[in-house]
C-alpha cells in the first residue's frame, strides 16, 4: 500500500469533527459585566471591570512580558443562574491561536460547567475557528427549562476584549450563589500555574480546585516569567481577603535568582499579611531528568533551598508557611502526564490538583475555615 499523496481531511471523514453550525437566532446578549453575572477570578476586576490579572495603571513598574502577560485571563469565571435551555458565547480575542503544543481550545476557548461547588458537571467547550479571534460558539441547547448554577471558565493564553452571554429570550438570569467563605486562594507562578499545556480551561490545575473548594481562585501563572519580584510580591500584597498564597515559581528562576527572590518575595508579603498561610511549592520532576542528570541536580538545589527556607522561617515563629515538595505532584509515571516532558495533560493537572488538595484543605482548616 502507498503513501497518499493528499493530506487526510479529518473533518470530511467524519462529522464529528466539524465545526457545528452556530444559530443566535431570537437569543438575549447580556454583558458580564451588568448583573446578574459575577466575574471573579480578575483580582482588581471591582475598580478597573477589565478582564485582566494585573492592574492596568502603572503604580509599580512590570516587565513588559509580564504586563503582556497580565492579559491572558486564566483563572477568569462568568457565574449565574439561569432556566434557560439555551446558552451562547460570543467573544472578541486580543488574536488567534497560535501554540503548537496546546490545543485552541485551551489557549482561546471558553468551557462551561454547571452544579454547585464540590459537585460541578464539565457541559462543553466552545467550537471555533482558531484563526480567527472573534467567534460565537453554542455551549448548550435543548436542555430542560428549570434554575441551574453555571460557571464559564475563561481562555487560559488569550486576551479578551469583549464577552458575551446569550440566553432564551424569556429566560431568567438570576445571582449566583454565593462563596461560602468570603477568601481567596491566590496562586503565582509559572506556565504549569497559567495553565499550559489544558486541552481547555477548566483543566488548568487553579481551576480544577476552584470547584472543589469553597473558595475564589487567583491565578497569577506567567509563562516563563514569574520569577518572584518584589514588583509582583507588593502587587499581590495588594489583593484583598487573602486566604492562601502559593508560591509556584521556582521553575521560571535559576538556582542564584531563587536564593536571592524566594526570601525578598516572602518578606514583601508579610510586611502586609503577617498571618495569612503562603505554601511554597517546588518544581515537579521534568520527564527528560533521567537522560540530563544536570536537571535533576539543580532542581534538588531548588528544592533544598526552599523547604529549608520555609524550616527556618518557622524556627523563627513563622508557623504559617508551609513546604509542598513538587517532586511528590506528578509520581514517577511525570513524562507520561506531560505534553513535552514538562507542561502537564489533563491528566497531569488532575494529578496535581488531587495531590495539592490535601495540602490545602489541610493548611485552611488550620487557618480561615470556620
Amino acid at each position: 500500500m502507498g503513501v497518499p499523496d493528499h493530506p487526510i481531511d479529518a473533518i470530511r471523514l467524519d462529522p464529528n469533527m466539524s465545526l457545528k453550525e452556530q444559530s443566535s437566532d431570537r437569543l438575549r446578549w447580556l454583558s458580564p459585566l451588568q448583573q446578574p453575572f459575577e466575574v471573579t477570578g480578575f483580582a482588581w476586576f471591582g475598580e478597573e471591570r477589565r478582564y485582566r490579572r494585573l492592574p492596568g495603571d502603572s503604580r509599580l513598574p512590570l516587565r513588559e512580558a509580564v504586563d503582556l502577560l497580565a492579559d491572558c485571563t486564566a483563572g477568569g469565571q462568568i457565574h449565574f443562574r439561569t432556566d434557560s435551555p439555551r446558552l451562547s458565547i460570543r467573544a472578541r480575542l486580543a488574536g488567534p491561536a497560535n501554540m503548537y503544543h496546546m490545543p485552541a481550545t485551551g489557549q482561546n476557548g471558553f468551557d462551561c460547567y454547571t452544579g454547585e461547588f464540590g459537585s460541578r458537571t464539565f457541559i462543553s467547550v466552545a467550537s471555533f475557528d482558531p484563526s480567527q479571534r472573534e467567534y460565537e460558539s453554542i455551549l448548550y441547547e435543548g436542555l430542560d427549562r428549570r434554575m441551574r448554577s453555571v460557571a464559564i471558565h475563561f481562555p487560559l493564553y488569550q486576551g479578551v476584549e469583549e464577552v458575551w452571554i446569550g440566553l432564551d429570550p424569556d429566560a431568567e438570569a438570576i445571582v449566583p450563589s454565593a462563596y461560602r467563605l468570603n477568601k481567596r486562594i491566590i496562586c503565582y507562578g509559572t506556565s504549569i500555574t497559567q495553565g499550559g499545556c489544558a486541552s481547555r480551561p477548566g483543566m488548568a490545575y487553579p481551576n480544577i480546585l476552584s470547584r472543589r473548594l469553597p473558595y475564589e481562585f487567583i491565578n497569577l501563572g506567567f509563562s516563563g516569567n514569574g520569577k518572584g519580584e518584589s514588583e509582583l510580591a507588593r502587587l499581590i500584597a495588594e489583593i484583598d481577603n487573602p486566604g492562601l498564597l502559593v508560591l509556584d515559581y521556582e521553575a521560571n528562576v535559576s538556582i542564584a535568582e531563587y536564593k536571592v527572590a524566594l526570601p525578598e518575595f516572602i518578606r514583601i508579603y508579610r510586611e502586609r499579611h503577617a498571618r495569612v498561610p503562603m505554601l511554597v511549592v517546588s518544581k515537579i520532576r521534568y520527564g527528560f531528568e533521567g537522560e540530563k542528570p544536570e536537571h535533576f541536580r539543580e532542581r534538588m538545589e531548588l528544592r533544598a533551598f526552599a523547604s529549608e527556607t520555609v524550616r527556618l522561617l518557622r524556627a523563627q515563629g513563622d508557623d504559617r508557611i508551609y513546604f509542598q515538595d513538587g517532586e511528590e505532584l506528578l509520581g514517577e509515571r511525570e513524562a507520561d502526564y506531560t505534553v513535552d516532558g514538562v507542561h502537564p495533560t489533563d491528566l497531569g493537572f488532575q494529578t496535581i490538583a488531587d495531590r495539592l488538595q490535601p495540602a490545602l484543605n489541610r493548611i485552611l482548616d488550620e487557618s480561615i475555615a470556620p
